[in-house]
């Protein structure tokens, strides 16, 4: 009997263990203490994959947003209700979705309070989560700020304007709005294969600077405006833009108008490229818990504690699909998601809108119910569309959009 009473509390611990298992864990590097990359390995190497995604500051060189003295309150929701879902005709629960899926944070918010907060794969609150391209969402953000500011005179302008080194060249003679859309026209492939435009893009950019690799590429085979074609390249237009119009790296230019407003608890960091811009498309780096704070400020309409931190016309043309042209909306520019200012928008009558990056990282905004979820993944594909990951996603954010309210 003494020997069943000792073993039994084991035995529950082993089975608590088990339970919680993530997947794909040795594939990812557990045996190894979960490895951080190269230059060469980080976005393409799965063994390396959880560490590098939550340590690439240790891999690039960085610019950093600074904290806020004043962090703002994240407090926890009092007796938190379950987070249910129905997906491929079964009804799953939160851990059901960490079970399944190579979830390395997730975070549930709403009306400010954390109604859930897990993460996985050994990684803590303390790490810097990459947002791969999430990133752009922020870089559109500065683009309001710019234009709030007069630094920018109009969204109609052509970028040549104020980047003089593009003028000639297909990027420099499109129109800011056209480029915040992803609507140059420019030629351009991104694959994440390691052999597509974007691939040779980042080698010219590291190699001659950002101007270079953006003249580059200028066969226009649409008329701007008139298409949405994902490319990284145009958020870069977008961030030697914003260097040109301000004079200052995007991380000197946020820090004191976004990440230290909205009361950041951490330092961001934002990887930097060899002329001494941000990457723009990608590489920013921050906690999961500030990645709420992103989402509750955007869920508000970009106001917290009385002050308006982004520029709410700005935020509401970029994120709601019923002010962009048909090409854009939802089910036209792609079979599910429509697009605005370098923000994804969901279907539906209700404004809902997403920061999206490959490998599964994601900001889910709904402002109505003040919804906001938050995931950083390191899923078996860059394009996390083609797994089941994205549809449970999808059907997760749906449940928990159904239990507070409605789609």
């Amino acid at each position: 009997m003494r020997r069943a009473v000792i073993l039994a509390p084991v035995l529950a611990l082993l089975a608590q263990s088990f339970a919680q298992a993530a997947p794909d864990e040795e594939l990812l590097g557990k045996s190894a203490g979960y490895p951080i990359g190269t230059r060469e390995t980080w976005f393409l190497d799965e063994r390396v994959r959880v560490g590098s995604f939550s340590h690439l500051d240790e891999i690039l060189p960085h610019n950093t947003l600074q904290k806020s003295a004043t962090p703002s309150s994240l407090p926890q929701a009092a007796g938190a209700p379950a987070i249910g879902y129905r997906f491929e005709d079964r009804d799953y629960s939160l851990d059901d979705f960490l079970a399944h899926q190579r979830v390395t944070g997730f975070m549930l918010i709403q009306n400010g309070k954390v109604i859930a907060e897990r993460y996985q794969y050994a990684r803590t609150a303390q790490n810097r989560f990459v947002s791969h391209s999430m990133a752009k969402s922020i870089v559109s953000i500065a683009v309001g700020m710019a234009l709030s500011e007069g630094k920018i005179a109009s969204l109609d302008d052509k970028v040549a304007k104020y980047v003089p080194e593009l003028a000639g060249h297909a990027y420099g003679e499109s129109a800011i709005r056209n480029i915040l859309r992803m609507a140059s026209g420019v030629k351009f492939s991104e694959v994440y294969d390691g052999n597509d435009d974007l691939t040779r893009f980042v080698r010219i950019r590291v190699a001659e600077g950002s101007i270079v690799a953006l003249n580059a590429f200028d066969d226009r085979e649409a008329e701007q405006g008139t298409r949405f074609h994902y490319a990284s390249s145009e958020t870069v237009v977008l961030t030697v833009l914003l260097r040109a119009v301000t004079g200052m790296t995007l991380s000197e230019y946020l820090t004191p108008r976004l990440w230290q407003p909205m009361g950041a608890e951490s330092d961001a960091t934002w990887g930097r490229s060899s002329d001494g811009t941000e990457a723009g498309f990608a590489n920013f780096n921050a906690t999961l818990r500030d990645y709420g704070r992103l989402g509750i400020l955007l869920a508000n309409d970009g106001a917290l504690g009385g002050k308006q931190i982004i520029p709410k016309d700005y935020l509401l043309e970029a994120t709601d699909w019923r002010r962009q042209p048909d090409a854009f909306k939802p089910q036209r520019a792609t079979p599910f998601f429509g697009y605005g200012y370098q923000f994804w928008t969901f279907p539906g009558e209700k404004r809902r809108f997403a920061l999206l990056g490959v490998y599964g990282q994601a900001i889910f905004v709904d402002p109505e119910l003040k919804l906001v979820m938050v995931t950083t993944a390191a899923t078996k594909t860059a394009t996390a569309v083609k797994e089941s990951y994205a549809r449970e996603r999808g059907a997760l954010w749906r449940g928990i959009v159904t239990k507070y309210g409605g789609w």
